[in-house]
């Protein structure tokens, strides 16, 4: 075969290559076939639990993922729910130019049942617009929550966009907003607990959440049970000796179960019961400090937020005298027996 014939296929060869990347190069994002598309994906992770394992697919329902300039302006707004998001391969697709991005994802919000987003228009609404507020109801001037809240969370993070060709994925870490507190009280005297004999309720201010996932406003709430279960149980004498009276190992049980939004290191929600019948307070305590109590040697690493953060359920057990006083020497958090010293607490 001619030399000069091969040399001539391999400069068509050469040619046309250059004509590939070249047109690759040049392509816009989601334009194109083949290996000259661009595509970027936003995968979502929910693993700042306990367990340190990414949840995301058992837990979160809905996803409003919002995309803004380096301006602040929204420009890409993507929502999805449902099946979708269990199959524990899911990612959203963003069309984007070439540019830094800032991203923003309320998780949860669903059908507006427990929590409401505002209204968005791309090219005109800020980041600094895309809160969260709790949906409450007004009693005697009060914002009341008394439902099991949806679990709600947020995730914010960069994304820088190219037009290197490919599939990029961007992962968008989660945070968990809503907690179960359940209160359980151990009538010690044996007597039977009345579901209306004793009020619970949680208060403080987080029901309005900011674009960066602080807390917004000073409008009080306060959280009622939106279940309580009365009962009696069998307690082993040896275990709860300080703790059980002259009655026996048979104690009165009331359960109440309150969700509440986020739980910040910083600022005091307090837990109220009270009971009915004597109209009295049994116990008024300061939650952020008695939930740190047993954050443990093995958190010690953690800030305290990112405990509170971690943390999604609250169990916390008073023993109640045969007055119905609460016995504050001791408490059960998390199935950690506490024993209590310093009583400023109280």
């Amino acid at each position: 075969m001619n030399k000069s014939f091969i040399l001539g296929k391999v400069g068509v060869l050469l040619a046309l290559c250059a004509m590939f990347f070249s047109s690759c190069e040049n392509s816009v994002i989601f334009d194109g076939e083949g290996d000259c598309q661009v595509q970027y994906r936003i995968k979502f992770k929910y693993d700042k639990n306990m367990k340190f394992a990414d949840a995301f697919g058992n837990e979160v329902t809905s996803v409003a993922l919002y995309v803004f300039a380096e301006d602040g302006t929204l420009v890409y707004q993507g929502n999805e729910s449902g099946e979708a998001l269990a199959s524990g391969e899911y990612s959203m697709p963003v069309e984007l130019e070439a540019g830094k991005y800032e991203l923003l994802a309320w998780c949860g919000v669903g059908d507006g049942q427990s929590f409401s987003l505002p209204t968005t228009t791309v090219g005109v609404t800020t980041k600094e617009e895309v809160v969260c507020r709790m949906n409450t109801r007004i009693e005697n001037g009060v914002n009341i929550v008394d439902e099991d809240l949806r679990p709600l969370f947020h995730g914010m993070t960069e994304l820088v966009v190219g037009s290197e060709p490919g599939i990029h994925y961007q992962t968008l870490s989660l945070t968990k907003n809503t907690n179960v507190v359940r209160v359980v009280l151990q009538q010690l005297s044996g007597a039977d607990m009345n579901e209306e004999l004793f009020s619970f309720e949680v208060q403080d201010y987080n029901s309005y959440m900011a674009h960066d996932n602080s807390l917004k406003g000073d409008d009080l709430v306060v959280y009622k049970p939106w279940d309580i279960t009365v009962g009696n149980a069998d307690v082993n004498a040896e275990v709860y000796k300080s703790n059980v009276s002259r009655a026996g190992t048979s104690v009165g049980v009331a359960v109440a179960e309150m969700t509440t939004g986020r739980l910040m290191a910083d600022s005091r929600p307090v837990l109220v019961v009270r009971n009915l019948l004597e109209d009295k307070v049994v116990l008024s305590i300061p939650l952020i400090d008695y939930a740190l109590l047993v954050k443990g040697n093995y958190n010690k690493a953690m800030s305290d937020q990112e405990y509170l953060d971690r943390q999604d359920e609250y169990n916390m057990t008073f023993f109640l005298d045969e007055s119905g006083n609460w016995m504050s020497s001791s408490i059960i958090i998390n199935s950690w027996r506490v024993v209590l010293n310093n009583q400023s607490m109280k």
